[in-house]
């Protein structure tokens, strides 16, 4: 579907949820009776969660706190790991993942509640680590900026993960929490070909005004890092060395990555997504998943999910090291301080007891 990432709308069987498949001979003549389909259109709900920071105790990653502005994502990549969440709501994992999206306005009230309790222990708070708080739909919205305008009060720290430049329009607010060292920014790059991002990420930014990105961010004193996720094989692979190379002289000072994770619904959707993109290799990047992920699709385990197993990922983390002492890209990102915060007053109100 022109516009979108899924070319279905897979539904969530783990859930309890049956697979509806259109049938019969009427579809040979549907569309000459009944016209051509509207064309997808997104639609956002309203969602009123109770308290708005998730917590998580995973050992491999390096938080242990986010904040999901929204679920859903209208950048509507295939390969986004998050997609299996929406089965919790009985929707596609597929289409509706990027069409049907959900925000939650009172975002910042809660999480100057939550900030404010007496009981809060301060460590960096993460965005964007599930789906993108700079999707399009911030642009009317405003709940990403709402958030940080919180964070800056407060002197909490911060960390964005994002693929769009939407993020520029905050540069105000990160500009003046960098300075107190409380925010720092990773930008995902995951091909410079815009014949190949459109496919893969077809509502994310250009990847050129993603690395615009950086360096405006670099430019006003922000810490930012490039980040190639998710790298995969057989497509976007041999890019690596030349997105490091743009990023470096885009000024980013470090980059990460992530290899390819097909967890849950996420699996069927990439491999009818090759079918679609790229049919001559697709049984070549399947096998190649399967060999760096233990013969399965997917491999859940900390630590392996996201480096992967084998020569493959070997080979891939030598390649990222050696061309990040090249471009002088192998610093250490800085440390943010917690010692600045300040709990915010609750609902408006100082708290008096």
């Amino acid at each position: 579907m022109s516009g979108r990432g899924a070319p279905t709308n897979l539904r969530p069987t783990r859930t309890g949820s049956l697979e509806r498949v259109a049938d019969g001979d009427w579809l040979d003549v549907a569309e000459h009776v009944d016209g051509a389909a509207p064309r997808l259109r997104t639609t956002v709900t309203v969602e009123r969660p109770k308290t708005i920071i998730a917590r998580n105790a995973s050992p491999d990653i390096g938080f242990d706190r986010s904040i999901n502005p929204y679920r859903g994502c209208e950048h509507g990549c295939i390969y986004c790991f998050a997609r299996p969440t929406h089965a919790f709501h009985d929707l596609s994992p597929g289409l509706d993942f990027e069409s049907r999206l959900f925000a939650k306005p009172d975002a910042a009230k809660l999480l100057r509640n939550e900030l404010a309790k007496r009981n809060y222990k301060v460590a960096p708070i993460a965005i964007g680590t599930n789906t993108d708080g700079y999707q399009p739909i911030e642009r009317e919205w405003g709940i990403t900026r709402s958030i940080v305008e919180v964070l800056a009060e407060a002197k909490h720290p911060l960390l964005i993960t994002t693929k769009s430049d939407r993020l520029l329009r905050d540069i105000d607010l990160l500009a003046a929490m960098a300075r107190d060292n409380l925010v720092g920014v990773a930008i995902s790059v995951t091909t410079l070909d815009p014949v190949v991002a459109r496919t893969l990420e077809p509502r994310a930014p250009h990847p050129r005004r993603r690395l615009a990105a950086i360096r405006a961010l670099i430019d006003a004193g922000v810490p930012t890092q490039v980040n190639i996720s998710p790298i995969i094989p057989a497509i976007t692979d041999h890019e690596i060395e030349a997105i490091m190379a743009a990023a470096a002289e885009a000024g980013a000072i470090r980059a990460s990555y992530i290899l390819l994770r097909l967890p849950h619904e996420v699996a069927p959707l990439f491999r009818a997504w090759l079918a679609a993109h790229y049919p001559d290799r697709a049984d070549k990047v399947m096998h190649m998943v399967q060999d760096i992920r233990g013969g399965r699709d997917n491999d859940p385990a900390f630590f392996t999910r996201m480096k992967g197993q084998g020569v493959w990922p070997q080979l891939i983390r030598q390649r990222v090291q050696r061309a990040a002492r090249e471009h002088g890209m192998d610093r250490r990102f800085p440390s943010l301080r917690s010692d600045l915060f300040r709990p915010p007053e609750r609902d408006g109100q100082m708290e008096l007891f």
